[in-house]
């Protein structure tokens, strides 16, 4: 068992010592204190086990005000058990972020594989469907502002949530993703982009109790990890008391503070309860959050779903109909075209992935072209210099011939006793001879020079394009490197720019920019046509050694927060 322990235990605290606090508040549903009914939303895989269908349960959460005009959200579930090993629920659900007012309703599946006695996997996907709009007026167009604003539109966005759940006798490791898949059908593209996906974490151990007449009760501690875009890390540690006619919970979060709540249950099936959260010192606001639920079970009270690793009552009830008789076919419709989704989003995947091997394959093909060139003409170079050594040394030869000849002819003319006459005759044509012979050495040095100036030139050129190659490799993002890449972007020089934020929200952004002077630095920013996010960065640099050099040292010591390298090819 301590083995089984082991591998979770190291997977959380590795992402827990990267978790770093900003001041802001997160984008997801906060639903981070949901342990028993309406458990689904956290994870998908949950409605199995955590949601004890069949039942009927609503949650609310009043979020602390004054950060973004007191965020809430309200969710209303209905979960029914299909068979032995599957559940699936339909849901209403309303959120204002004090950003966007969502309304809409989500579809939830999931299914158990008994994998043998004591391991189980669990599968699961929530389909939201909801319309967003603007929560508050105060987000106002200003026309004399040249930085994109808000618009006031109502957009109709679908988003799938798919989650994992694996339980070794007691022991459950869950992992979800908020906003995996998501689809505006307004703006005719993605709600998010990939970087702005939400994941979360979770692991707990059962220990089963004995407190008096109470039945299937347990403790279940956890702890959970949650990743938000643009935010650090969310870190949170709670403690669930469950019995059948009550229940208690304590928690912490590092990004919202301690919780505390209490529910009973009565007469085995109506259950109620609430949940307060204090704000600390090291927390965004001291303010508290209050959440209150209430679940009507509609089953057996012997039906109910127990503590992980007792026995469990499977026997298949005959389930309750809903409001009318084209709600299961509604249901089962949206669940088909949640599973064509998602085997759509996989065969695109697979796509993606085959691409990106061919485009592999082609730069591999063009650097083994490379450095087949640059081989031919260092070879090619070589040869030349042979040749030009050759006619050096025939030239020098050359010289020397003559030289010996007109040595003889001079002793010759100076032996002879030839009058003057054919003395005088015999020094022209000594001055004739001598003219060609200057002549010819004059143009075989040319020649020569000539040849050496396009070898020296063949050369550099072969360096020029060595050194071409060897920075393009260098450029290659590293293993396990965020780095992106464009050719153009309107308005930014190329060049390597360390980008340490991005921003969807304007206000957001501003508080960021500001926060950035008032420690010294000189931010600059960009607004990226895809996506219309605002792009912070510390700085440009001219090469990927600088930017590499300035995101490892954490911009020399001034910047402590994640960075990553965007680079504008240019033409």
């Amino acid at each position: 068992m301590l083995r089984t322990l082991y591998l979770p235990l190291v997977f959380f605290a590795f992402f827990f010592a990267n978790a770093q606090r900003e001041e802001r508040l997160p984008a997801d549903l906060r639903q981070h204190n949901l342990t028993i009914y309406n458990a689904s939303l956290f994870n998908p895989a949950f409605s199995l086990d955590r949601n004890n269908p069949q039942s009927i349960a609503v949650w609310s959460r009043w979020q602390w005000q004054g950060i973004d005009a007191d965020p809430t959200t309200i969710f209303l579930n209905y979960t029914r058990k299909l068979n032995n090993e599957s559940a699936a629920g339909l849901a209403f659900i309303q959120q204002n972020t004090g950003v966007y007012f969502n309304t809409g309703g989500a579809l939830n599946y999931a299914h158990q594989f008994e994998l043998n006695e004591l391991v189980k996997l669990s599968v699961g996907a929530n389909v939201f469907v909801f319309q967003q709009e603007l929560a508050d007026n105060r987000f106002v167009t200003d026309p004399n502002l040249p930085i994109p604003m808000p618009t006031a539109t109502d957009d109709f966005i679908v988003q799938m949530a798919p989650g994992l759940s694996l339980s070794v006798e007691r022991l459950t490791l869950a992992l979800a993703s908020e906003n995996l898949i998501d689809y505006n059908f307004t703006a005719k593209e993605g709600n998010t982009s990939k970087e702005d996906k939400i994941f979360m974490g979770l692991l707990s151990y059962d220990f089963p109790l004995t407190l008096g007449s109470a039945t299937n009760a347990f403790l279940r501690p956890s702890m959970y990890l949650r990743t938000i875009p643009g935010q650090s890390n969310q870190i949170g540690l709670y403690s669930l008391l469950n019995t059948d006619k009550y229940w208690g919970q304590l928690g912490y979060n590092n990004f919202y503070g301690y919780g505390i709540g209490a529910g009973v249950t009565f007469f085995k099936h109506l259950s109620v309860g609430a949940l307060v959260e204090l704000g600390t010192g090291s927390t965004i606001t001291k303010d508290a959050s209050f959440e209150l639920m209430a679940a009507y079970f509609l089953g057996k009270p012997e039906d109910r779903h127990k503590m992980v690793g007792q026995d469990i009552n499977l026997e298949e009830e005959i389930p309750a109909e809903l409001d009318s008789e084209n709600r299961d076919e509604q249901i089962k419709k949206e669940l088909e075209n949640a599973q064509e989704l998602a085997k759509k989003e996989k065969e695109e995947r697979k796509e993606a992935k085959k691409q990106q091997k061919e485009e592999e394959r082609e730069l591999r093909k063009r650097e083994k072209e490379v450095r087949d060139s640059l081989a031919t003409v260092e070879k090619e170079a070589k040869l030349a210099a042979r040749e030009i050594e050759k006619e050096e040394k025939a030239i020098a030869k050359a010289e020397q011939e003559q030289l010996a000849e007109l040595n003889a002819e001079k002793a010759q003319e100076e032996a002879d006793a030839l009058a003057n006459q054919q003395a005088e005759q015999a020094r022209k044509l000594d001055s004739i001879n001598n003219a060609k012979q200057e002549a010819a050495i004059a143009e075989a040095r040319r020649l020569a020079e000539e040849r050496r100036k396009d070898s020296i030139a063949a050369i550099e050129e072969a360096k020029r394009k060595e050194a071409l190659a060897r920075q393009e490799e260098e450029s290659k993002p590293q293993a396990g490197e965020k780095y992106e890449e464009v050719k153009t972007e309107d308005g930014l020089e190329p060049g390597y720019y360390l980008i340490a934020n991005v921003f969807g929200t304007k206000k957001y952004f501003d508080a960021f920019m500001a926060d950035l002077k008032s420690k010294g630095m000189n931010p600059g920013s960009f607004v990226r046509s895809k996506n219309n996010f605002n792009y912070a960065y510390l700085e440009r640099f001219n090469t990927m050694q600088e930017a590499r050099a300035a995101r490892d040292s954490n911009y020399s010591g001034r910047y402590e927060g994640n960075t990553w390298i965007f680079r504008v090819v240019g033409n």
